[in-house]
């Protein structure tokens, strides 16, 4: 509880004074003269005279609620509330053969599947959707804010389900297709893949060109051990090779020719980490707004002060009434 006026508060030092003030007066009130007070000086005292200072503690009680009721108590109910802008992100999963590779634990796909888990659950206003590729690719799950519905589907998710292969041009023209028409102001595709572009009729370059010019982000994934570990963002010991599975050159010029970023996971917190440095690098602001709410609480003491003041009246005029 809090006070609208605080101030007002420095008043209740005066009742101090005002209480010293009536017992002192009660000291110098007089009373009647008698020629003889000795039948009288064994008679019991009555209750009444016992019980004399029950009118001014009342009135003392009437005061320090008053100003307790001048004050303004206030009880304040806040509400706080965050609201972004959200955006909108395609996820796009390798489901091919190679993606059950045990170079991960358990598997590449089970991993990076437990990793995009993670990433959907850290999402507050962002519509997720999710792509599945291998030798052609589908939507398993259009752009939603249902996060349970979208990692049910995502659990769903088989390898074998479509013919074999790695169409990583398709999946990603898949996933630009379904931002085409998307108002947000963000729009991203993270892509994940273990191999090389080897099936479909679209070129991931020619996809990546089609992204820019739609304003959508790639960042894309290679999964896949390497002679290095953890992650990293130049070329890889098995690229100036010229041999591994991922086309980490490709994978690079998409991601480069859409505004985005290219990482090489080579095991299972790198990729934890990739996914966490995506969420960093897309976060939208929060707008954080706190309302209050405040009620009047005077009613509370001013009600019973008038009551007490009612009380004191009536017994000085009746039980406590003094005479002369």
């Amino acid at each position: 509880m809090s006070f609208a006026n605080p101030q007002l508060l420095w008043l209740l030092l005066v009742v101090p004074a005002v209480g010293a003030w009536t017992w002192w007066r009660f000291g110098r009130e007089g009373g009647l003269r008698y020629s003889d007070v000795d039948p009288v000086q064994g008679a019991p005292t009555a209750w009444t005279v016992r019980w004399r200072w029950t009118p001014a503690a009342l009135r003392m009680g009437a005061l320090v609620l008053g100003v307790l009721a001048l004050a303004r108590p206030q009880t304040e109910a806040t509400t706080k509330t965050e609201t972004a802008e959200g955006i909108d992100i395609m996820l796009v999963l390798d489901a091919s053969s190679s993606m059950q590779a045990e170079d991960f634990q358990p598997t590449r796909f089970e991993a990076a599947r437990e990793a995009a888990s993670s990433f959907v659950e850290g999402r507050v206003s962002d519509r997720v959707g999710l792509i599945v590729f291998a030798a052609e690719a589908y939507t398993q799950t259009p752009l939603t804010l249902d996060y349970g519905f979208l990692q049910r589907m995502l659990d769903e998710v088989e390898i074998g389900a479509v013919e074999d292969g790695t169409a990583v041009g398709t999946g990603l023209a898949t996933a630009v297709n379904r931002l085409k028409d998307s108002e947000a102001e963000s729009k991203v595709a993270i892509l994940l893949t273990d191999g090389r572009n080897n099936r479909g009729q679209i070129d991931p370059r020619t996809a990546a060109e089609v992204a820019a010019t739609m304003d959508v982000r790639v960042y894309a994934i290679g999964v896949g051990s390497t002679e290095e570990t953890g992650v990293e963002t130049g070329p890889t010991p098995s690229e100036q090779q010229g041999g591994g599975s991922v086309d980490a050159k490709m994978l690079r010029a998409v991601s480069a020719t859409t505004g985005g970023q290219y990482f090489s996971a080579t095991n299972r917190d790198a990729l934890e980490r990739i996914y966490a440095e995506i969420d960093t690098m897309e976060a939208a602001p929060v707008d954080e707004r706190i309302y209050t709410d405040r009620t009047e609480r005077y009613p509370w003491f001013l009600l019973p002060a008038l009551g007490l003041v009612l009380l004191e009246v009536g017994l000085s005029t009746t039980l406590f009434r003094r005479f002369p």
